[in-house]
């Protein structure tokens, strides 16, 4: 089964779709947001409750070895939680995230004003529960799989059906959401020589959680200065928005990830 990592004795070992395509020692960013994701929402009580909010500061490369996840309950209350996961290898915090529980209640009373422009989504297809390769689509283009169209300074969205985060484990909505939060960086920071920024962190906030197994990341915003890019996209499923995914990335002129690559390792 494809899948982002293997669990081994209480460990994780990431393989095929988690590994980095900067460098094979590597863990890419979507495996690392899902899998401290999943470590957060064994937290959350089993209903009344969204994970509303996730930060994921990536403070050193995760390393492509096995890998314990630890978290704690930083505040336990009856409509907040606010919980804390991390990655340590080799005597060293690697990666750092903060979830935020709220209880789900009525809507506040009252009008408030919404965007009303539409989200695209490509035609309805069968889904496997094994995922799908992504799709595409830039500016006014058709939705197509062959990710190296995506070489142009086009606003970009991206549609997908992940693959399971851990082998022989069914991918949770929140895993799903955290996992693509990370593409944010990919939507909003590729243009025509590539994907010349790297991510440091990733915010996902949610007002619900997805329904279905597909998801679409649009590009929103994207702010450029000395260097250091913020991203921010819609995240939404065929019901309609979710909520926003924002990244902030530094560049990397060294080392564009090479479109070819990453369209041979998405799924």
């Amino acid at each position: 089964m494809v899948s982002f990592f293997v669990a081994r004795d209480g460990r994780y070992q990431a393989h095929g779709f988690g590994v980095s395509q900067w460098s094979s020692k590597q863990v890419n960013g979507p495996a690392v947001c899902g899998l401290l994701a999943r470590q957060l929402e064994t937290h959350c009580p089993a209903e009344g409750f969204i994970p509303a909010r996730l930060t994921v500061d990536m403070l050193r490369p995760v390393l492509n070895e096995p890998i314990a996840v630890h978290s704690a309950v930083i505040r336990e209350g009856t409509r907040v939680i606010v919980a804390d996961a991390s990655i340590v290898q080799q005597g060293e915090l690697r990666a750092r995230a903060s979830a935020v529980f709220l209880a789900s209640a009525s809507a506040a009373p009252g009008e408030m004003w919404q965007p009303q422009a539409s989200l695209p989504a490509p035609q309805a297809r069968l889904t496997s529960p094994d995922g799908e390769p992504p799709l595409l689509k830039c500016g006014e283009s058709e939705w197509t799989d062959n990710l190296t169209s995506g070489r142009n300074a086009d606003r970009k969205v991206l549609w997908q059906n992940l693959i399971p985060l851990i082998e022989g484990e069914p991918i949770s909505p929140f895993q799903r959401a955290a996992a693509m939060g990370d593409a944010t960086n990919f939507v909003c920071h590729w243009g025509s020589a590539g994907i010349g920024y790297i991510n440091t962190d990733m915010t996902l906030t949610l007002s619900r959680l997805p329904e279905g197994p597909e998801l679409g990341l649009q590009a929103q915003d994207q702010v450029t200065g000395d260097g250091i890019a913020v991203g921010t996209a819609t995240l939404y499923d065929r019901v309609g928005r979710l909520g926003t995914c924002v990244v902030t990335a530094v560049a990397d002129a060294r080392r564009p990830m090479s479109v070819a690559r990453h369209a041979s390792a998405a799924r």
